[in-house]
């Protein structure tokens, strides 16, 4: 499977590699990571990053490791999730300590949701936001998503789903997100 490579003004997108195993296991083995599985092990972040590189096959889409161009610096997992048990395709976003509040997400995000919506033709899209996730809750708001309900998933437990607005609502879409 070749994972396409995205870029924004300040990051690149890339698939999910070996390096990607200590800021991982970094992530996951802090509190930060509570609202999204964690926190794991080595052992547990090692798995979860050999599920992200195969949702990728299994799915033909996939999270991106967020890298800043100008360091190379991984920032965090961004891009397109549906495994087994969500409700629907899903654009989400994990920041790496120390890179929130920076706008990584949210930028990321924009050119996540024009991939899922330009090339991969999707019609619509959501974001889980577990209760408490203030900050991911305000990144979906500022991809222009709303609240649209609640599940209970039998791992994560209680999630609000926020809906994206559909391709047609969009002015900033486009093919120029990829270049």
């Amino acid at each position: 499977m070749l994972i396409p490579t995205l870029t924004t003004e300040r990051l690149i997108l890339r698939a999910p590699e070996a390096r990607d195993i200590a800021p991982f296991a970094a992530f996951y083995a802090s509190e930060r990571s509570h609202f999204v599985g964690g926190p794991l092990t080595a052992e547990g972040s090692w798995r979860m990053l050999a599920m992200e590189i195969g949702h990728w096959t299994l799915k033909g889409f996939g999270r991106w490791i967020a890298e800043t161009r100008n360091t190379g610096e991984a920032v965090g997992l961004i891009g397109l999730f549906e495994p087994e048990g969500w409700p629907e395709p899903e654009i989400g976003w994990d920041l790496f300590n120390g890179f929130e509040g920076k706008g990584y997400a949210t930028e990321a995000g924009h050119a996540a949701r024009a991939y899922a919506y330009d090339i991969l033709g999707w019609p619509t899209a959501i974001s889980l936001v577990k209760p408490g996730n203030d900050g991911s809750a305000a990144v979906a708001k500022r991809l222009g998503a709303y609240p649209d309900g609640s599940i209970t998933h039998e791992r994560h437990g209680p999630m609000y789903v926020y809906r994206h607005p559909a391709p047609v609502e969009l002015a900033d879409g486009g093919i120029e997100a990829y270049s």
